[in-house]
């Protein structure tokens, strides 16, 4: 942004700090056997049936048969996530301003600081009051005042299903085995990944995370809400005798925690998150070389360009940034922050293995469909905005004796607290790619956009997977990208 006061742009009215009401983002993960989240009203609607159904725990539909279901959604948290306001604000500075200048501005404004960044000239500050704003509009050192939006992985999450399994022998997950089990010279070994989250279990006995971490809440990276465990366990959990193995086991996670214990944080929160790893990448050892963002929100492409910048930060650097496309298959990944930046690799998911059928009337749902939950969008190559690749982001998906209504068996993994649990979403689709980064790493091979392309040049199934799900709320995309695989 230029210097200039004409050129200085500014998010927010000084006077009447207009909320700019953003679409709740989505669920980016849920335990077990989860069924699509409904909206929190009685409803009625024909379902029509055919052989190929929609798996969704959305209705299925085809021509066999008609049935009239009646549902009542359980998750009334919708209504109330359904817009979303600023948690603070995002202050952006001339290029070069010191960080001690940086935090002058913020106390004659009487603003609170949060965080101080390195990796871009900005500040996060709490909410502003209507004097402290026209303060900080009116420094010729300020160029923007961002809103401090909300970010999520899954909202309100449900409870697990079952106890934890606690298996005294290993066991390679479904995901894992789809994508390529890890072997002797490809595992991983010598790549640091940053797990961007709700942290890490650090006593679980199948994960190994660095003790090097960060955290935006305080003093502690231990993992208060499960997610962050379980996309562990799918990039690195040990390989050993027991519980699970990941994809790239000999891989050394970095926690990195963004999200609170009921899977929310904010913009300024990651960007803190990419500040750590932009000052420690290559301090500690092994080296961070990728980062794993099962995150996101709805939005745009430069409706943030302080998260924005510290993202192009660390891909000049060559870092991997693997980022879940989200949960909503009304949506384009496009419109999606920050898995519409072309900075990022954005992971749509699939299922890792055929389903299970109780329906007469109707095929399994096969391996390598596309996921009834996921945000999708075709990879646009010269913009660098789409999908790069599918992964699993469900064991499977099945039918039931209705016909009307598709479950999903969730992704194995760990579990926070020891043990394994299962979850499914684009969460668990992503760390499968990250593992793969790894390894490939591992390899020789570095650059985002060599990885990018080797990643999408090698995946199976190229021109045939994803198969269409047969939900009611997917459409086509445009590509059949393939599923990733491991080298």
């Amino acid at each position: 942004m230029a210097g200039t006061r004409k050129n200085r742009s500014f998010f927010l009215t000084r006077s009447g700090l207009v909320l700019l009401l953003l679409k709740s983002a989505r669920h980016y993960a849920s335990p077990k056997y989860t069924k699509k989240k409904l909206n929190p009203v009685h409803f009625s609607r024909q379902v029509h049936m055919e052989k190929s159904q929609r798996s969704a725990g959305r209705f299925l539909r085809g021509r066999l048969s008609t049935a009239v279901i009646t549902v009542l959604a359980l998750l009334t948290f919708a209504l109330a996530a359904n817009a979303q306001v600023p948690t603070g604000f995002i202050v952006m500075f001339q290029p070069g301003t010191a960080e001690a200048a940086r935090a002058d501005s913020a106390q004659r404004a009487g603003a609170l600081m949060r965080f101080n960044y390195s990796i871009v000239d900005a500040i996060a500050v709490t909410a502003l009051d209507a004097n402290a704003f026209g303060i900080l509009q009116q420094d010729p050192s300020v160029i923007a005042i961002i809103p401090d939006w909300p970010i999520y992985g899954d909202g309100a999450q449900l409870p697990s299903i079952g106890p934890a399994a606690t298996g005294s022998t290993q066991t390679i997950p479904a995901g894992v085995k789809r994508v390529g089990v890890p072997r002797r010279g490809s595992n991983g070994n010598g790549i640091g990944v940053a797990i961007v989250d709700t942290g890490i279990n650090f006593t679980h006995r199948d994960l190994a995370p660095a003790n090097r971490w960060f955290s935006a809440f305080g003093k502690s990276c231990e993992d208060d809400n499960g997610h962050g465990t379980h996309v562990t366990g799918i990039v690195a959990a040990l390989d050993n005798s027991v519980d699970v193995v990941g994809v790239a086991p000999s891989a050394k996670p970095y926690c990195v925690k963004v999200l609170n214990s009921t899977f929310t944080g904010s913009d300024s929160n990651l960007i803190a998150g990419l500040d750590w790893i932009f000052r420690n990448h290559a301090i500690v050892s092994p080296r961070i070389r990728a980062v794993n963002m099962s995150l996101g929100r709805n939005g745009t492409l430069n409706d943030d360009p302080a998260l924005r910048a510290a993202v192009r930060k660390l891909y000049n650097l060559g870092i991997v940034m693997l980022v879940a496309a989200g949960n909503d298959p009304s949506l384009e990944v496009s419109q999606r922050v920050p898995a519409g930046y072309p900075e990022v690799l954005a992971i749509a998911a699939t299922t890792a293995v055929d389903g299970q059928n109780s329906c007469l009337l109707a095929s399994p749902i096969r391996a390598d469909t596309a996921t009834y939950f996921t945000t999708d969008g075709r990879y646009n190559p010269n913009k660098r905005i789409g999908i790069t690749i599918s992964a699993p982001g469900d064991e499977e998906e099945d039918i039931d004796i209705l016909c009307s209504m598709v479950s999903a068996l969730g992704i194995l993994s760990t579990r926070a607290g020891g043990g394994t649990e299962r979850r499914s979403g684009t969460s668990m689709a992503t760390p499968h790619v990250t593992g793969i980064v790894a390894r490939l790493m591992q390899s020789g091979m570095s650059g985002v956009e060599n990885i990018r392309g080797f990643i999408r040049s090698s995946a199976d199934r190229i021109g045939i997977a994803p198969l269409d799900s047969p939900t009611t709320g997917y459409s086509f995309d445009g590509e059949r990208e393939g599923i990733a695989r491991a080298p």
